[in-house]
């Protein structure tokens, strides 16, 4: 008994051995951070992630196969640990959500009719789907099948719905849609998503140049859903006040509704949006990408700079903004006069941006007070220039420099920062654009007793909006058409004492499809004024580029027009790191322009801060159309009245910078939002029982 057991004993010691001596050799080392990361997931082992429990997960993770994101059940702050303990860019630990691009369902047309399997990608595989929309939903549900958290419903209109309180952002439903009508998003890749050619989309939304989804946010109006509108709005446009105020709305031009019927009035109900919130004494929160670490300077804080800053900042990236002005806003600012867009409501809406954790510093001019050197120097990964067109053409005329002659946006420049101006009692301005019309207004409410718009074409060619030369014709305004100034004529003190012209007429069209003003000999006319305002145009001031010893500066590029060179699809400059937009990159343009392509320029900024090529957004539908969707006629339209912008009566409005253009009351917007159709590519909402318009 006694030998056979300390003949185990002695078995089991030598085993001993041996498993301590193959522990040695044959030792599995385990990356610790698998613990820790698995110790920040959700524990649910639910396999919405794609991996068989929260252990494999976090091993796909460590192993760098997945982001820290991974988890479709954490929230952002266990997100966040993971990226930490990972030491990777927590900008990228962002929760991602389904999203739906189609809203026309059931009211689309069929091409045939379908008898198979029950199935979306098995109906595509049948000339694409029954739907006459190309890239319409098929609505079969194929995403509903593939979501296992009961977040996607088929709603009642026969397009998917999408829960988000109960979206993990899975990507299910994206990968079981045939035709990428749902998507799975993150925050910044909503920010950063730009119009393509394949897209479901309305004439109106391609035409906006913020490329705002203009039916959504006024379907969300119509359902009372206002914070909501604001939010679709703000995806793309962070100026939305100052936009419903200011805004030419090309977007309108586009609606299909206007070719029976007046159009909606698309920019109206934007700033009812707008003002809702302003009105509410409470601001919508907006979220922003965790930090990344990355530093960018935004050269100018007018519209291109703002709205840049804006989405760079929303993006995770920390933001700085220069502003040679004493207050930022740019043209928006000083270039558009109080009656317009007071500045209490302008300071309201940059305060805003700057919540987000902005820096701002005014009175700073670039290329003087700091240069290229200084910001590489303190660290900036990237720099945005958007210096804005501040120097203005002159007439080329004798006798322009004569005391009384002004130009437009030094006037109104001067004007907005309460300078006071030596005026006379008669003016004329020069020009037929908004600038020349702000000119003409402002110095009727400034006293004076007369004033004259000078034009070389007609009213029918003037560029300024519409409703701002109906404006100027009821506050009197008189017009002189066909008139080209030739010189100013002033007294022995060198004071205005006229405006010389030659009388004009229209020949053949030019390059921009006006028809050539041509003058007729002989017909020199004197206008008795003592004050001239020259409102003709404006260029971008680049003297920085000389005044910046950095040497580098000598490689940024500008052209003859004076603007910064820069590849039209991607806003990058001659020098890699910095980026341009707004009038210092097209030359002076729509504050709605300058906003698109600080956007633009903000999705260039972040691609070179993560290291990845700076290319443009591929099928870009800028400032293109979807041929099908623009239609010829629209069937099923009952005509009914456009809302009418209300205002202050001429008789009230004179006296004063009092804001003029008023906002609709919320009864008249909702009824205005009635009046949209809620188009996408071909489908719409008609009023009455007819057949779907097909493209023509």
């Amino acid at each position: 008994m006694i030998p056979a057991l300390l003949f185990m004993l002695g078995i089991g010691a030598l085993c001993g051995i041996v498993l301590s001596l193959s522990s040695k050799i044959f030792y599995v080392y385990e990356d610790p951070r698998i613990a820790l990361v698995e110790n920040n997931l959700a524990g649910a082992n639910c396999g919405g992630c794609g991996y068989a429990g929260c252990s494999a997960a976090a091993e796909a993770i460590v192993n760098g196969i997945e982001p820290p994101s991974l988890c479709v059940v954490s929230g952002k702050e266990d997100v966040e640990k993971v990226a930490r303990i990972m030491g990777v860019d927590a900008g990228s630990a962002e929760s991602p959500l389904s999203y739906n691009m189609c809203e026309g369902g059931f009211r689309a047309d069929d091409k045939y009719h379908y008898m198979g399997i029950s199935s979306c990608k098995a109906m595509a595989a049948m000339y694409g789907g029954k739907r006459v929309c190309g890239v319409g939903c098929i609505g079969l549900g194929d995403c509903v099948k593939a979501c296992q958290f009961d977040a996607v419903k088929l709603g009642p209109k026969g397009f998917p719905v999408v829960d988000d309180n109960k979206c993990v952002g899975c990507g299910a439903c994206q990968q079981a849609c045939p035709k990428d009508i749902i998507q799975v998003n993150t925050l910044s890749e909503k920010l950063m998503e730009f119009n393509q050619l394949h897209a479901p989309l309305a004439p109106c939304a391609q035409t906006c140049p913020a490329e705002i989804n203009i039916p959504r946010y006024i379907n969300q109006i119509k359902e009372g859903k206002y914070k909501e509108a604001v939010q679709t709005i703000r995806l793309r446009n962070p100026l939305p006040l100052a936009c419903g105020r200011v805004c030419p709305h090309p977007c309108e031009d586009m609606c299909r509704r206007g070719i029976e019927d007046e159009p909606v009035s698309i920019n109206q109900l934007k700033r009812f949006a707008a003002d809702y919130e302003m009105n509410s004494g409470s601001r919508i929160p907006i979220t922003c990408a965790p930090d990344t670490g990355k530093k960018v300077a935004v050269i100018g804080g007018g519209p291109a700079g703002l709205s840049c800053a804006f989405f760079l900042r929303r993006l995770g990236h920390e933001v700085n903004i220069f502003e040679a002005m004493p207050k930022l806003g740019g043209m928006i600012r000083y270039g558009i006069p109080e009656y317009r867009l007071p500045k209490k409501v302008l300071d309201w809406e940059i305060q805003g941006i700057l919540d987000l954790g902005i820096k701002s510093f005014c009175n700073v001019k670039f290329g003087i007070d700091f240069g290229l050197g200084s910001l590489m120097a303190s660290g900036y990964n990237a720099v945005f220039l958007g210096v804005g067109a501040w120097e203005d053409y002159t007439l080329g005329i004798e006798g322009e420099n004569l005391d009384g002659c002004f130009t437009g946006i030094n006037f109104l420049q001067r004007i907005a920062g309460g300078e006071k101006i030596k005026l006379g009692k008669t003016a004329a301005v020069v020009g037929g654009g908004n600038t020349a019309v702000d000119c003409a207004r402002t110095l009727l409410r400034l006293g004076l007793e007369k004033v004259y718009m000078v034009y070389r074409r007609t009213r029918k060619e003037m560029p300024a909006n519409e409703v701002e030369i109906v404006a100027s014709e009821e506050e009197g305004i008189e017009f002189v058409f066909l008139a080209a100034p030739t010189r100013v004529v002033g007294d022995e003190n060198d004071k205005v004492t006229h405006l010389e012209y030659l009388q004009m007429q229209l020949g053949e069209p030019d390059a921009s499809g006006r028809r050539r003003p041509e003058p007729i000999e002989g017909s020199e006319t004197l206008l008795d004024v003592d004050m001239i305002i020259s409102a003709i145009g404006q260029a971008p001031e680049t003297s920085f580029k000389e005044l910046d010893p950095h040497t580098r500066m000598k490689e940024l590029e500008i052209t003859r027009w004076n603007t910064i060179d820069n590849d039209p699809a991607t806003l990058q400059a001659s020098i890699p790191y910095i980026f341009t937009g707004g009038d210092s990159a097209t030359g002076a343009s729509l504050v709605v322009e300058a906003i698109g392509g600080g956007r633009r320029a903000a999705r260039s900024i972040d691609l070179h801060l993560k290291g990845e090529p700076v290319e443009p957004v591929p099928n870009s539908l800028q400032k293109k159309h979807i041929p099908e969707s623009i239609f010829s006629k629209v069937d099923g339209i009952k005509k009914s009245p456009r809302a009418k912008m209300p205002e202050i009566h001429v008789d009230q409005r004179l006296d004063s910078m009092i804001e003029v253009d008023l906002v609709l009351p919320e009864e008249q917007a909702l009824k205005e939002s009635e009046r949209c159709l809620n188009c996408c590519r071909i489908c719409y909402n008609p009023d009455t029982d007819f057949p779907m318009a097909k493209a023509n």
